[in-house]
């Protein structure tokens, strides 16, 4: 009984260590709301995400950098919407891997100075992000269809949202890591946002939905890019 009851504390400490080595790993480096606001015939209307960013902390550093959360769709009224990807277009290729730097590079150009990765948690206020740093835009004629997918141009909304509408700005704001994996909003830490397939269901749908969307935009889709993670990332 005494060996049985060894090996159980053993097991018991070894199971500890590695969920504290994952949560080590997996824990987000920061977390940081990425706002729009949309000038429309009714007002200003506003839209924004909470996205946690995860640097590559693997011993072997094997991985990558990657982002957590969705897209930041604004609904306009009028069956009218805005979409910010989760992407930015370099040249001819959609780059899924910026959205990553966006806050840590806002906060920079604010403050002036370059910022590292560990000192993001300690950063505050709301900061524009302006210029190579804004996302990839796009409109949906119907939320429903992923082929109604339109390019929306930052400085020309109104070219496809109609006359009156115009993309006011973005801006970026850190938020506290809280508790993660438990952070469930309140006191626990604000959760990455969720909850875009039932707004474009098509998302869940069998075959490559989300490239037909962006290819109906006109944007590239080519070297094995995972079109989905433009619009949601576990």
């Amino acid at each position: 009984m005494g060996v049985i009851s060894k090996w159980a504390g053993l097991l018991g400490l070894l199971a500890l260590l590695v969920g504290g080595d994952q949560i080590r790993i997996n824990r987000p480096d920061h977390k940081y709301r990425l706002t729009v606001e949309v000038t429309t015939p009714a007002g200003i209307k506003t839209g924004s995400a909470i996205l946690a960013v995860v640097p590559d902390r693997n011993y072997n550093r094997s991985g990558r950098t990657t982002t957590r959360g969705e897209a930041v769709l604004v609904d306009l009224g009028q069956g009218k919407n805005v979409v910010v990807l989760l992407a930015h277009q370099q040249g001819a290729k959609l780059d899924l891997d910026d959205i990553n730097y966006v806050a840590l590079r806002a906060y920079g150009i604010a403050r002036g100075n370059r910022v590292s990765f560990k000192d993001m948690s300690r950063q505050s206020g709301v900061v524009p992000v302006q210029g190579e740093l804004t996302p990839v835009l796009v409109s949906f004629g119907d939320l429903g269809d992923p082929n109604t997918a339109r390019r929306v141009a930052s400085d020309k909304a109104e070219a496809i949202l109609g006359e009156g509408y115009a993309i006011r700005g973005f801006s970026a704001e850190v938020v506290p890591n809280g508790f993660w994996p438990i952070d469930f909003g309140g006191a626990l830490g604000e959760p990455v946002t969720r909850g875009i397939e039932a707004k474009l269901p098509w998302l869940t749908a069998p075959g490559e939905t989300a490239a037909i969307a962006l290819r109906a935009a006109g944007l590239p889709v080519e070297g094995g890019l995972d079109a989905r993670e433009a619009f949601a990332r576990k």
